[in-house]
């Protein structure tokens, strides 16, 4: 299992405009096999879990650490996760979010909520946080080594570096 990997599928997730089971399967790259299984239900539980998760991430962008931990200790209650040894690889025994039988929507949410657990325990509620670019409102995940991430994507950043370039070449010329 990596930790990294789920806690950074919960930002894409919270990122996601799911508007039915294609665009749930649109953020799911390599994981072919869950595709057929999506259904609308699915999609509502997880737009349900988008507004319990995005207090988690605008807690931390404030630097509000009790917040982001309780929040984020109330979604483990509501969304509890039954993690199990996976052994379909003997050589590489690994934890698993859920059983088998679970829904897309469960395997994801328990990936999400163990992820961020997880990095909030390793790194610190501070590596969560909402994209600096305006008007962007998306989340990341910083697992940057000096924690200097801002932005939710490079697009975001290069956006944001040639405005604040063309406002001082605007200020210069002024």
């Amino acid at each position: 299992m990596d930790f990294v990997r789920y806690a950074e599928g919960s930002a894409r997730l919270l990122n996601a405009e799911l508007t039915g089971p294609e665009a749930l399967v649109a953020i799911l790259p390599g994981r072919e096999w869950l595709h057929p299984q999506v259904t609308e239900r699915d999609v509502a539980t997880l737009r349900r879990f988008q507004r319990e998760l995005r207090p988690v991430f605008d807690a931390a962008e404030t630097g509000d650490e009790p917040a982001t931990i309780g929040l984020l200790n109330d979604a483990m209650a509501r969304h509890p996760i039954t993690p199990r040894i996976s052994d379909h690889d003997p050589d590489d025994l690994h934890l698993h979010v859920a059983a088998r039988a679970a829904s897309v929507a469960e395997l994801l949410v328990g990936e999400a909520l163990l992820g961020l657990a997880t990095l909030v325990c390793d790194l610190g509620p501070g590596r969560l946080g909402v994209c600096s670019a305006s008007p962007c409102t998306n989340v990341y995940v910083d697992t940057s080594p000096n924690h200097s991430r801002r932005y939710c994507s490079d697009r975001c950043s290069s956006r944001a570096n040639v405005a604040a370039y063309r406002a001082r070449q605007k200020e210069a010329s002024a």
